[in-house]
């Protein structure tokens, strides 16, 4: 079996990306390869969550490679190259670490987090002039973690509550807003829930959980509970068109029961 390189990886993709390559690789650009970049980190994201930890390597490999495939673009189009991407990285870490590589301090968690930032916005921007606050917020991340770091940057000049009971009183009214909604008026339906969303997001950032991860875990939840009904299902030679809500929803309490015997939740 061969062994490869970070070395090798770089000649392989400028072999794919060559005269004699693979027409498929030869034909991606930045923008068609960024959705690939978007579904890798979610992978990496879904083996460490499920804590497949075997699988991880591969995953991060597959991350890796979107890094190097853009990398292999802009060095044909004498943008800059892998080393370059490397050289940048490697200059934020040393520099954004003044404790480590510099002031030998021993910080707290919190009070990194506070240098990083103070030292990020020392930084010279190499986007264009932002007019708005918000616009620091990058635009192409899941909605519900855009959501808590557009509020998390209005906090910053006081926009904020101070008080989880705030947040859940300004639930119920959303909630409230959304039963009127498809009560009188449907077209705002849609606007509705995406409020009442938002405002979910902001109750976890109070309680201080990560909304995404909180919705991960109730899809693994639900995912769980709904193959155990199918389960039953085959057991009893039944297919779902032979089922009913009723007998699918004792099915599915039958889960939640055997789930809190084995202590799973």
């Amino acid at each position: 079996m061969a062994h490869y390189t970070l070395e090798d990886l770089l000649k392989i993709m400028a072999q794919l990306r060559g005269s004699n390559g693979c027409n498929w690789d030869k034909a991606q650009t930045f923008a068609s390869l960024a959705p690939y970049a978007i579904e890798e980190a979610h992978e990496v994201a879904e083996v460490i969550a499920e804590q497949k930890y075997h699988l991880l390597a591969d995953e991060l490999g597959d991350l890796l490679l979107q890094v190097v495939f853009q990398s292999q673009i802009a060095s044909e189009q004498g943008l800059f190259s892998f080393a370059d991407v490397v050289q940048a990285i490697s200059e934020k870490m040393v520099r954004r670490h003044p404790h480590v590589f510099n002031e030998q301090q021993d910080l707290s968690p919190e009070q990194v987090s506070a240098q990083w930032a103070l030292i990020k916005a020392q930084e010279p921007s190499t986007h264009k002039a932002r007019r708005y606050l918000l616009e620091h917020v990058a635009t192409g991340q899941p909605a519900l973690t855009r959501a808590e770091k557009l509020q998390k940057q209005a906090s910053k000049v006081g926009f904020d509550w101070h008080d989880p009971n705030a947040v859940i009183a300004k639930l119920r009214e959303e909630l409230d807003e959304v039963e009127d909604a498809i009560a009188h008026s449907p077209a705002t339906i849609a606007e509705e829930l995406g409020d009442l969303l938002f405002c979910v997001v902001n109750l976890a950032r109070h309680l201080r959980v990560d909304a995404e991860q909180c919705l991960k875990l109730a899809n693994s939840k639900f995912t769980r509970r709904f193959n155990f009904i199918e389960d039953h299902l085959q057991q009893q030679d039944k297919t779902f068109s032979q089922t009913n809500l009723i007998e699918m929803e004792q099915l599915w309490q039958l889960a939640k029961q055997a789930e809190s015997d084995y202590g799973t939740h």
